[in-house]
């Protein structure tokens, strides 16, 4: 009888410790520290080919100039300016592209071949009819919109992209966009 108790009590016990060590285990994924967690999000070390998002605010400030310049300088002037690739209006990510409100190119310094091309059918790579939707925030006199476009910076994937538009006068506007962190 006395052999019965001692052998249930190491079964008890072994089982017992089993149990510890998958509980242990088990955890012991969820318990590091945040700084042992890869994070996704993009930090500066000044590497080569490393990416840099712009904040929403850097972004704002980029278009409230463009359309500063454009009624300090006029139109024929700006969108000359704004299609041009190696122009005041290409900072890093962010270029000025200009629209007139039938949805028609007016300016572009990366796709001189959308200029005259109207694109408020074109759609983004979701199926959303982006152009339709920046014009749209522009008339109220500006805006952002979040679609999916082609990322030449890596590798032309398709990445979430916010865009912020800003109504010039009653015929035409502009705006730019950042990536945001990849998808």
């Amino acid at each position: 009888m006395k052999n019965q108790i001692n052998i249930v009590k190491i079964r008890s016990f072994s089982i017992l410790c089993v149990v510890v060590l998958g509980i242990f285990l088990i955890t012991a994924g969820c318990t590091q520290t945040p700084s042992a967690v890869a994070s996704s999000a993009p930090t500066s070390t000044g590497t080569p080919g490393e990416v840099a998002y712009t904040s929403n605010a850097t972004l704002v400030a980029f278009v409230d100039s463009a359309a500063a310049y454009a009624k300090t300088n006029g139109k024929e002037k700006a969108l000359a300016e704004f299609s041009n690739p190696n122009g005041s209006f290409v900072q890093g990510e962010l270029y000025i592209y200009a629209y007139d409100f039938n949805g028609t190119t007016i300016a572009h310094p990366f796709s001189p071949e959308k200029i005259g091309v109207n694109r408020l059918a074109e759609p983004d790579a979701n199926g959303g009819l982006f152009i339709t939707d920046l014009r749209d925030a522009a008339i109220n006199g500006s805006g952002y919109v979040r679609f999916y476009y082609i990322n030449p910076a890596h590798n032309r994937t398709v990445e979430p992209k916010l865009g912020y538009v800003e109504k010039v006068d009653n015929d035409w506007f502009l705006g730019s966009g950042i990536y945001l962190a990849p998808a």
